[in-house]
């Protein structure tokens, strides 16, 4: 339900004003992991039917803004969001049917990865993914020669 109190906690905790558009794309996005933008403005409108498209775009905009939300976009597709926010995990991503699944890091704290050259940056984080093929696409591979 997005009425939760969790979510006007962590609203209020980031100092956002406590909504129901807000909400409710907080629940879409925690109810539909790695969800693009079309499937989080659907979900959002069961639990408030009148709420505009660009309302759901400001509201992610916002919550991705203060990391509440997680925004990822693997090259060569839409951008999806996550409510898995504040820990070390990458994602893998199937070339063939488009599913994208979380991995947490193998070893290490953030960033598990270290650049050979930082380049005076100060590096706070690593962004991996993963590609392959799922397991019911490698199955269909190799049932279809």
């Amino acid at each position: 339900m997005a009425d939760d109190p969790q979510y006007a906690d962590a609203l209020k905790s980031v100092g956002l004003r406590v909504t129901r558009p807000r909400m409710a794309v907080m629940h879409a996005v925690e109810h539909h992991p790695h969800a693009d933008t079309e499937v989080i403005i659907n979900a959002a409108r069961d639990e408030q039917p009148d709420i505009s498209r660009q309302t759901v775009y400001d509201a992610l905009n916002a919550l991705t803004a203060t990391g509440l939300v997680r925004r990822i976009q693997p090259a060569g597709h839409l951008a999806r969001y996550e409510s898995r926010v504040n820990d070390n995990h990458h994602h893998i991503v199937c070339r063939s049917c488009g599913v994208v699944a979380d991995v947490d890091c193998a070893v290490g704290e953030a960033p598990c990865l270290t650049a050979s050259d930082d380049l005076g940056f100060d590096v706070d984080e690593a962004e991996v993914i993963f590609w392959g093929l799922c397991p019911d696409c490698t199955l269909q591979t190799r049932s279809h020669p």
